[in-house]
């Protein structure tokens, strides 16, 4: 909800949407499905799992789940701190009439360090009690609230005047966008980062699955539902920003369009929207915190895998070094952005890129470890899902991570 807009605004609209679709389902299903089967494959976290499966030069690949992990949480318990702030402004103050200002405000400095390492304390305790007792059962009754409140604002949205150049930024496509090379490769990584492959976090947790699951069935469930909200918000963010004229405070900061159009659009609800919105980035704050704990689980388990440390030592040690590298994503946004380029958009392309040679043509019989557990109907369509990752999606992705290797060095801060 976070990225997707901001990466849409930044690549063209409706064309990014469009590829993102086919990213998703071409190559995000496919390879989720072939990071479950190798979690659980393996019962063993991303570089067990690796050297399991390839061998000890699949070593370095593992590590590279593990580096592109701590690197995203780093910054994203910043912008999870921002989700805290604007929920506690909005109850103490209620949402401010400059959106804009406020946002370069809460972004940077004391402020957003303060709301990170409270982020990263509340990541840490959960990882320390364990997932199941803490975030799960609070997501089974937040998460479908959040929904609401999210369908509920995407149909606000559409009642106000002056949205008509915000659907059409959004959903018309420009055909010589889709034709852009940057363009697919920033579509791609933000499917990749999106649904939590190329970086460790589904063999993790495949490695928690028993041999009954669908992994089939689960990537699906998983991905439309990302999917989902992804497409929502943007039926929210973008006729916001046009009805309410905010695109020129978006324009000079589109990581914070999500941070500028809402808060903007609830000051224009009254006092109705305080409270929805207050509600809103409650909710937000506790959906990102499921994706921060995701991200510690994977350096924990690793440290627990091949260092023999026991649970509470390995997630305070990678939960204080995930803290003290994100000071420097709170203290500056240009920082946030080149760590998001980085590990968000090129490392997660290199690592579902390795995942797809590995499982592909490494890993003997892949497609009898990811249909166990499917159904004959659905167990039949898996040989096609391995003939993807074997054939497809290696070619495609190695053009795609020469093209975000251009565009980081390109893009590099001077």
């Amino acid at each position: 909800m976070w990225r997707f807009p901001y990466r849409t605004a930044e690549n063209g609209g409706a064309a990014f949407v469009l590829l993102y679709i086919g990213m998703t389902f071409l190559i995000g299903v496919p390879m989720m499905m072939a990071e479950f089967g190798a979690g659980r494959h393996s019962r063993l976290s991303s570089v067990g799992a690796l050297r399991m499966i390839g061998g000890r030069r699949w070593i370095p690949l593992g590590y590279l789940f593990v580096i592109t992990s701590m690197l995203i949480l780093s910054y994203l318990s910043v912008i999870t701190g921002w989700t805290l702030r604007y929920a506690v402004d909005g109850l103490l103050a209620g949402f401010p009439a400059e959106p804009g200002l406020r946002y370069n405000e809460v972004s940077t400095g004391f402020g957003a360090i303060s709301f990170h390492v409270i982020t990263m304390a509340i990541t840490t305790g959960i990882v320390i009690m364990g997932v199941k007792r803490g975030i799960e059962r609070a997501s089974l009754i937040l998460m479908p609230v959040l929904f609401a409140t999210l369908i509920a604002l995407a149909v606000w949205a559409s009642t106000l005047e002056g949205n008509g150049p915000g659907y059409a930024f959004y959903l018309r496509p420009s055909m010589e966008a889709l034709g852009d090379l940057s363009t697919l490769q920033a579509a791609a990584s933000q499917a990749f980062f999106s649904l939590s492959v190329g970086m460790g976090i589904m063999i993790t947790y495949g490695s928690y699955l028993s041999g009954g699951e669908n992994l089939s069935r689960e990537s699906v469930i998983v991905s439309m539902s990302d999917f989902f909200v992804a497409l929502v918000a943007g039926l929210v963010v973008f006729p916001v920003i046009f009805s309410l004229g905010l695109s020129d405070q978006v324009g000079e900061s589109t990581m914070g369009a999500l941070f500028i159009s809402l808060p903007g659009g609830f000051v224009q609800m009254g006092s109705m929207g305080r409270v929805v919105g207050v509600a809103f980035f409650m909710m937000l704050a506790v959906a990102s915190i499921t994706s921060t704990v995701s991200l510690l689980e994977v350096v924990a388990s690793t440290l627990m895998d091949e260092f023999g440390l026991q649970r509470r030592p390995a997630t305070l040690i990678a939960g204080l070094a995930a803290t003290l590298f994100g000071i420097t994503a709170a203290i500056s946004s240009g920082t946030l952005g080149v760590l998001d380029r980085i590990a968000g958009e090129l490392f997660v392309v290199i690592g579902v890129l390795g995942m797809a040679v590995l499982v592909g043509w490494w890993m003997k019989n892949p497609a009898d470890e990811i249909a166990a557990g499917a159904p004959p109907s659905v167990a039949r369509l898996v040989p096609g899902a391995v003939v993807v990752i074997r054939y497809v999606i290696p070619p495609l992705l190695a053009v795609l991570a020469v093209v975000g290797v251009v565009d980081t060095i390109r893009n590099w801060p001077p």
